[in-house]
């Protein structure tokens, strides 16, 4: 009995620790990014509402998440080269290291053992075993002038491969992993001018970056890379004057229906619609402002879209089918970011400027309800740890 007692005295200090951690499944939980507060928090997405603030992760400005397999830890890219693993189940910082100057984004590799960074500065691609964030690799991008670039538009592709882009040399690079942390670099050159964001169909097949310095975007197929990329929606501008870009769309949460892809114009108020049979223009849909997220709903009958500023306190419903805007929502102030229910019931949008979040159904296209946080912007669920490149 005093055994047993002494065991007891010895356990409890921990059993009270890890009694602060939820017992729980993971598949409805996500988090919200509290940019100015260096924060975020891990929400309900079923119940709809906070469990945890997260303190700590430096900064998150220009933050995104990617989720371990099982769901249970997210990992975090700070714009201030942050890397940030962060336990769902707990609320806890379990690692935390800064491993450049300046990043923009990251992937998880395919089987979840690999966490890959790209930066800004120094440039090049970081990549870490994701149990400890040990180094891996470092992946250097020098153009072919012999200068560094910035690295944009990291995805993470079937076969353990990380794809990304480098902005100042016009280049697609594919990290290849499959034989442990000494990658193959396959480089396809002449892509177009300062690729500054990219995606990757769902089925991981096509890598599609989007191009700054001229209208258009650099497919490549990623089962025959050997054929380099390929140019399409080339000058979807041309005879129309570009407007000033106050911020860069992202093609991250892009958007399919059906065998359609809805992508926002660089420079105009427009979200083109492109024939994914073809990869040609099938149609341009007028919108309210200049598009940084165009997303669709899980079933493809709705794209909605977030705007720059102006006009970033609208958000546009798109029905897929007649390609017509069918509503104009005023959700708050700054509407930075969307996130569906991994089913489309729902979405939640971020109102930085007026510190809250607000649910929508996506039927109904009423307000469900309304979530305080400092100066929310992106906003991801748990159904992404599924999902290639996101």
């Amino acid at each position: 009995m005093i055994r047993l007692l002494g065991l007891l005295f010895v356990l409890g200090p921990l059993a009270a620790q890890a009694g602060a951690c939820l017992v729980r499944g993971t598949g409805d939980l996500g988090v919200v990014i509290e940019r100015s507060a260096g924060s975020l928090l891990v929400v309900d997405r079923t119940a709809r509402r906070q469990l945890f603030r997260v303190s700590g992760l430096g900064d998150v400005s220009h933050a995104s998440v990617v989720y371990s397999p099982d769901e249970r830890y997210a990992f975090v890219f700070g714009r201030d080269g942050g890397l940030t693993k962060v336990d769902l189940l707990c609320g806890a910082v379990v690692k935390r290291i800064v491993q450049a100057g300046n990043s923009v984004g990251g992937a998880i590799s395919q089987d979840g053992r690999l966490v890959a960074v790209s930066n800004y500065e120094p440039g090049g691609v970081r990549v870490f075993d994701a149990a400890t964030l040990g180094p891996v690799a470092d992946l250097p991008a020098i153009g072919a002038d012999g200068r560094r670039s910035k690295v944009v538009g990291l995805v993470d592709a079937p076969g353990d491969r990380f794809v990304y882009s480098l902005f100042d040399a016009g280049e697609i690079r594919i990290a290849d992993f499959t034989e442990g942390g000494k990658p193959k670099i396959q480089i396809i050159r002449n892509v177009g001018r300062q690729p500054y964001d990219a995606l990757i169909t769902p089925d991981g097949r096509y890598y599609i970056a989007g191009l700054f310095g001229e209208d258009g975007l650099a497919l490549v197929d990623l089962w025959h890379p050997e054929r380099g990329a390929r140019r399409i929606l080339d000058g979807y501008g041309r005879g129309e004057k570009k407007l000033p870009v106050y911020k860069m769309p992202h093609l991250e949460g892009w958007a399919v229906a059906g065998d359609q892809a809805f992508l926002p114009a660089v420079g105009h108020h427009e979200v083109l619609v492109v024939d994914m049979n073809t990869w040609r223009e099938k149609a341009r849909i007028a919108v309210a402002g200049q598009p940084v997220f165009v997303e669709a709903r899980p079933d493809g009958r709705q794209i909605w879209v977030n705007f720059a500023i102006p006009d970033n306190g609208k958000v546009q419903v798109i029905d897929a089918e007649t390609l017509r805007v069918i509503k104009t929502l005023e959700p708050g102030r700054a509407i930075l970011h969307m996130e569906f229910a991994p089913r489309g019931e729902a979405v939640w949008l971020s109102a930085r400027d007026d510190n809250r979040v607000a649910v929508y159904d996506t039927e109904s296209l009423k307000v469900l309800a309304t979530l305080e946080a400092i100066k929310p912007s992106g906003i991801f669920f748990t159904w992404r740890a599924h999902r290639i490149g996101l």
